[in-house]
């Protein structure tokens, strides 16, 4: 039976906040971080909270960021949050006792292609994670136009720039929740994993946080300044106005939103790679950008030079990454042997190297065998170029192997399918597309447990990375720890990827 739900009351710097404690965990939801970023605000840097005065309620979720919705086809497996209202800049804080002092701390950064999301999706309720005795923050951030326009105009990179003030935040009022600021981990998947990856790279958020984790993403999609100006100028001329930040500021907002999720589907659905160039590939017209201020230059040259790396990481990928953009459509089936030799062609990989994932995959269709290669040209090859970048024993490497295919309508250890059993938010019916009917606890149990354990100590239960021993920990109901997984795969992309 539930607890009775109880208020909570906390006080941080912009006033007291009025939250809820049920089944031993307080919770304070919809806290703004920065001020809405409308009227004198819009696409510009995060401003400062104006302070409240009384107790203000945090007990339901705020407003989420504007964006569209997910293509038809992912709806069904992302249901998408929308509240509306302008304080959009907001966070919720799970925590076990707001008298505590000292405990580690997560901030989780959203994915959704920088275009979706929100930090009120229900999965990444931080109930597991207060219950095990971390303080779990989950953030909102500006999205699509709004958070990464880039129109070489001095202003960019709005979206990290608020994860920064989040993250900021954080720094300076988590004690009241009981939170240590020197223990902060920060994480995040796809999209969030990529901000993170970029954050680590960056002077500007140095000393924001302890640790790191990335999810299925690394530094790949940062955009070039000529790549994010292409961009601001197609929405421009889709919009039907100069390409200055005045005149797309002032077009209204529904419409924004609509004409950019156009311009993204376009981008992944029938990208002309003459029109599209890279972004053919990388699919993410809208992204952290080098704009030689906020963000200085590509993470994997600031990692190479020691940028971030005294900060621990955990990092990796899920086995069948790309199987969740081939099988809610139905192309994997379409795809021939012809197809095959001709989408590896396009990710650089040679027909040798298509052998070996065939040889590894007896009796697989040529649409599953082109999933694997994408898979690894997306997720599971960045990772292992960022852990190959850091110094040696400070980065953790994994790959999440759950569900098999048949348990969830053919997706697999789908990308994102990690995510419920990170959190431990299995139980809810709405993850059950992704991850099927019957998701087993004992591998949200070991999943989340090694969350935990690097959150709270720097060290999730296996051997850091090495380029010598390659070690790895293939995740399932277990822990399983192997070097140089799949090396004969990984062999292929040397030079390539």
């Amino acid at each position: 039976m539930s607890e009775m739900v109880q208020s909570a009351i906390v006080t941080v710097r912009g006033g007291a906040l009025e939250g809820r404690t049920a089944n031993g965990v307080m919770s304070f939801l919809g806290v703004p971080y920065a001020a809405a970023p409308f009227g004198a605000n819009r696409m510009r840097p995060p401003q400062p909270v104006e302070p409240w005065s009384g107790t203000r309620a945090a007990t339901e979720y705020g407003p989420t960021s504007p964006k569209g919705d997910y293509p038809p086809q992912y709806r069904p497996l992302f249901p998408e949050v929308v509240i509306p209202g302008e304080d959009c800049l907001n966070l919720n804080v799970w925590t076990p006792d707001t008298d505590a002092a000292g405990l580690p701390v997560l901030v989780w950064i959203h994915g959704g292609s920088f275009m979706n999301g929100s930090g009120s999706v229900a999965e990444y309720d931080g109930s597991a994670f207060a219950r095990d005795g971390v303080v779990c923050v989950t953030i909102n951030y500006r999205l699509a136009a709004d958070g990464f326009l880039f129109l070489d105009d001095g202003t960019a990179n709005l979206g990290l720039l608020d994860q920064i003030a989040a993250l900021r935040w954080v720094r300076d009022n988590i004690t009241a929740f009981g939170g240590d600021p020197s223990r902060v981990t920060v994480a995040g998947e796809s999209a969030g994993a990529m901000s993170v990856t970029t954050l680590l790279s960056m002077p500007l958020a140095d000393g924001l946080f302890a640790r790191a984790i990335m999810e299925s993403g690394a530094d790949v999609n940062t955009l070039t300044p000529e790549l994010g100006a292409m961009v601001g100028g197609y929405l421009a001329d889709a919009l039907g106005v100069e390409p200055t930040r005045e005149a797309i500021a002032a077009i209204p907002l529904d419409t924004l939103v609509r004409v950019a999720s156009d311009l993204v589907t376009e981008a992944q659905t029938a990208p002309d790679p003459a029109r599209w160039r890279e972004l053919a590939l990388s699919l993410l017209p809208f992204a952290p950008v080098v704009d030689g201020d906020v963000l200085p230059r590509m993470p994997m040259d600031a990692f190479a030079d020691g940028q971030g790396s005294g900060v621990p990481v955990l990092i990796g990928s899920n086995r069948d990454e790309a199987r969740l953009f081939l099988i809610p459509g139905g192309a994997i089936d379409l795809i021939d042997d012809a197809a095959l030799e001709a989408g590896a062609g396009a990710y650089g990989l040679s027909p040798e190297g298509v052998a070996v994932y065939r040889a590894n995959r007896p009796g697989a269709s040529p649409g599953d065998v082109l999933a694997a290669v994408v898979t690894d040209w997306f997720y599971g090859i960045p990772a292992l170029r960022l852990a190959e970048a850091r110094p040696a024993g400070t980065t953790w490497l994994y790959r999440f192997d759950h569900p098999e295919p048949g348990a969830n309508g053919g997706l697999g250890s789908c990308h994102a399918a990690e995510i419920p059993f990170v959190f431990d938010t299995i139980g809810r019916e709405e993850v059950r597309p992704r991850v099927g009917e019957t998701p087993s606890q004992a591998v949200a149990d070991t999943v989340h447990g090694a969350w935990v354990a690097f959150i709270t100590g720097g060290d999730p239960g296996w051997a850091p990375y090495t380029t010598g021993t390659r070690a790895a920990a293939l995740l399932s109901d277990k822990v399983d720890e192997v070097h140089d997984p799949s090396g004969d795969e990984r062999a292929v992309w040397e030079g390539v990827r």
